[in-house]
């Protein structure tokens, strides 16, 4: 039987594929998993034994499963074709759309719809056909955590709140709009709907059968989400951006109205509130586009992959093991939320000596948050230098992903930050403004490479209970061996030490929660003050002098969008980090 299979598996890839056996275990790290399910196969019961025909049908299901998983390249070129092709001309649009009169927003709004359209319609064949026939139900415990499914939720919930407010708005221009611009927050409204009770329901999941149909449906739903992205990352850095030729300041955000130059007139007398309203909503909408985009990613990566679920470990949130770190890190977000009031008021006052205190501020405050992440970052790093753990071999495409987006999406504040050194240096750095740009700038780059350093090093470190769980076992046989004639005596005594050695935490772990804490709720206001308005990279001219408005406003809208999603993604695998600490 064992001969048999390799005859006709080998046979098989000849005819489809004309690689040989070896080419085809190289394309895939789950055909490694597919080739040891075949060397199982001669394990099954032979005709001989029973006179049941079930052995030979499971024989059959199992080669038809390997050959499946393991003739599956043209599955991903497909997909990989179609999630290209999409971006490409989803970044098209959206580009003729902001920097032209050529391709208008209407005409975006379109191409959109049907791609949301598309999506659903393939959730809804994968919900219905593919998940049920699917019998071997492989599920990958570390993809779609609760936190992140949470997460989620938090933020398609208020998206939703958003394409309310812009159903509403909108609306009052029916009269002299086209329908599109009511039709597309609605469909959208639906698509977020679906496609968060897909993400929840199935995030797990390996699919092992139509494996290139559901490769080629996750491409599908992650371009979308990223054109989405690419659409709301843009209209909201047009929102946030100010030609420099207006008299005012920067920071007066509504320098462009939604429609033009406002020939239209609304029919109600609401539309002014609900256009400001749905703009302070845009960051959720943005992070629910990159979190799903996240998700199906990490589907796409299991489709045909053979998990043993049985690996996985549970990890407890247990908040009493810390204190100074998150009663810190509350400290911080809350005078970071009073400053950022503060520059945010300051910055639209009409005397300019009142500008530039607002601005102090805010470099101020950025240089103590960051000064202050860098030292708990370091310390970190150093806690990470002393521990002895091992680091996590099994491969696992959940925190492929984490680190690729960590460091992919660092770089967009490190090339703001990077620039703003070189302009201000170039400069010379005279007055106090400058230097603490330069200050900023320089802690800046620094910082991202410490918590970088930090958050990378306890995503590959095996959890602590796993550690002690295996050292307890260890010490509980040679406790046994020793002084067994003591066990009535000191048995009180040995269960309350190995309880206490799992209920608390020793100086390691300890430290290491606190730093987590701390950096995390610090994250959170790093996040807050730029997806919420502060900019100021435009009210602090040195940068837009040197290289010129258009340059400038160009790397920040670019660069800023990326740096957002870093602290948001920087919370989440902070938390994760501490539940294996």
């Amino acid at each position: 039987m064992k001969t048999a299979a390799r005859q006709i598996f080998r046979t098989c890839n000849k005819l489809f594929s004309g690689k040989t056996q070896n080419d085809i275990v190289e394309a895939h790290p789950s055909n490694i998993e597919t080739a040891t399910h075949l060397e199982n196969i001669h394990e099954l019961p032979s005709l001989s034994q029973s006179p049941s025909v079930e052995p030979v049908t499971d024989c059959v299901h199992h080669v038809e499963a390997g050959m499946e998983r393991a003739h599956h390249g043209g599955g991903w070129l497909l997909s990989g074709i179609i999630c290209m092709n999409i971006l490409i001309v989803g970044c098209a649009l959206v580009s003729g759309s902001a920097m032209s009169g050529v391709i208008t927003t209407v005409q975006q709004q379109i191409f959109i719809i049907v791609l949301l359209l598309l999506t659903m319609l393939w959730m809804f064949i994968y919900s219905v056909f593919t998940s049920r026939k699917d019998q071997a139900q492989f599920k990958d415990s570390h993809a779609g955590p609760v936190w992140l499914r949470v997460g989620l939720v938090l933020f398609g919930v208020l998206s939703l709140l958003m394409d309310s407010f812009k159903v509403v708005n909108y609306v009052g221009y029916i009269h002299c709009e086209s329908a599109v611009k009511v039709a597309f927050p609605v469909v959208q409204a639906v698509f977020l709907l679906s496609q968060t009770y897909f993400l929840w329901t199935y995030a797990k999941d390996c699919v092992q059968i139509q494996t290139n149909f559901t490769r080629c449906g996750l491409t599908l739903t992650l371009s979308t989400n990223l054109v989405v992205w690419m659409a709301a990352v843009t209209e909201e850095s047009i929102h946030q951006t100010e030609l420099p030729d207006v008299n005012t300041s920067v920071s007066h955000k509504m320098y462009r109205a939604n429609y033009g130059d406002r020939r239209c007139k609304c029919s109600h007398s609401m539309c002014d509130t609900f256009s400001e309203a749905f703009y302070y909503l845009y960051p959720f909408n943005i992070e629910y586009s990159l979190f799903a985009s996240a998700m199906a990613y990490v589907m796409w990566k299991n489709v045909g992959r053979l998990v043993d679920d049985h690996s996985s470990h549970k990890v407890k949130f247990r908040p009493k093991d810390v204190c100074f770190g998150p009663v810190t890190g509350i400290l911080l977000l809350l005078s970071g939320l009073v400053t950022f009031i503060l520059y945010e008021v300051g910055i639209l006052a009409e005397e300019k000596e009142k500008r530039k205190e607002a601005l102090m501020i805010h470099f101020i405050s950025n240089i103590v948050i960051v000064s202050l992440m860098s030292i708990a970052a370091a310390i970190g790093c150093v806690v990470y230098r002393l521990d002895r753990r091992e680091h996590v071999s099994e491969k696992n495409p959940t925190r492929t992903l984490d680190m690729a987006l960590l460091v992919g999406a660092s770089m967009g504040q490190l090339v703001i930050s990077y620039f703003s050194i070189v302009a201000v240096a170039a400069t010379g750095a005279r007055g106090h403004l400058n230097a603490l740009d330069l200050a900023w700038a320089v802690l800046t780059v620094l910082e991202l490479g410490l918590q970088n350093y930090f958050i990378i090093e306890g995503l590959h470190r095996e959890p602590f209970h796993v550690m002690e769980e295996a050292a307890l076992h260890t010490n509980a046989q040679s406790v046994h061996e020793h002084i067994e004639t003591m066990v009535v005596m000191e048995g009180n005594k040995s269960n309350y030490f190995l309880n206490s050695s799992v209920d608390t935490p020793n100086w390691k772990r300890r430290i290491l929660k606190e730093v987590c804490a701390f950096l995390l709720l610090a994250n959170i206001i790093m996040w807050i003050m730029p997806a919420f308005g502060a900019r100021p990279q435009f009210d602090h001219p040195v940068e837009a002098k040197l290289y010129k408005f258009t340059a400038w406003a160009a790397i920040v809208n670019v660069g800023l969008p990326f740096g957002i999603f870093y602290r948001m993604h920087s919370v989440a695998s902070l938390f994760e980090v501490y539940l294996i600490s």
